[in-house]
């Protein structure tokens, strides 16, 4: 039986939104002049639980803002970026974190920041694995042997300077521990 589950809606919702408003940004390229004097901006926060995904899998940052990750799950992950086009994955964008054993302890974090507008596409090798699609794309799919919900455990970081889409990220980036929100 499937139930629905209103932060995911919002985040399928918010990566389509996000997908369109990028495709559009992408073909004018003169919305992206970054300023120097562009004050450094707070981080953005990613959260990982016992559900097995990413619980903003869209969000969208500064050039040079950085997006942390946070482990809030008793198992391990990791985060690593990969080119859709050709399947390739990065060495820069390749983090890992540790389990944390519950609430009062310490969580492990990784933490990455990118230079230049553009998309940045990733996934956790632990609960994905990355597939051609037909057409030639490649796309995460969840590994068949892991538990949690039927997706696969990515996500996407636009990085614009767009206030629209900078505005558009959900409330739980802008805290480290989300209170109640551990689960192995």
């Amino acid at each position: 039986m499937h139930t629905s589950n209103p932060l995911r809606a919002r985040a399928r919702n918010a990566a389509a939104t996000a997908l369109l408003s990028a495709g559009a940004l992408l073909l004018a390229p003169g919305s992206y002049a970054a300023t120097a004097s562009t004050p450094q901006a707070a981080p953005v926060y990613v959260h990982m639980n016992g559900a097995n995904m990413f619980l903003e899998n869209v969000v969208v940052v500064r050039p040079g803002q950085k997006v942390v990750f946070v482990d809030q799950d008793t198992g391990a992950h990791t985060i690593i970026g990969y080119n859709p086009l050709t399947g390739k994955t990065s060495t820069r964008f390749d983090g890992a974190v540790q389990g944390t054993p519950g609430p009062g302890h310490p969580v492990s974090t990784y933490a990455i920041a990118f230079k230049h507008p553009g998309l940045q596409f990733y996934y956790c090798s632990v609960h994905a694995e990355l597939a051609k699609e037909p057409g030639g794309r490649t796309v995460p799919k969840k590994r068949p042997t892991v538990h949690g919900f039927g997706d696969p455990m990515a996500g996407l970081i636009i990085v614009t300077t767009d206030k629209r889409l900078l505005a558009d990220n959900p409330p739980t980036t802008h805290e480290k521990i989300l209170p109640g929100y551990f689960g192995g």
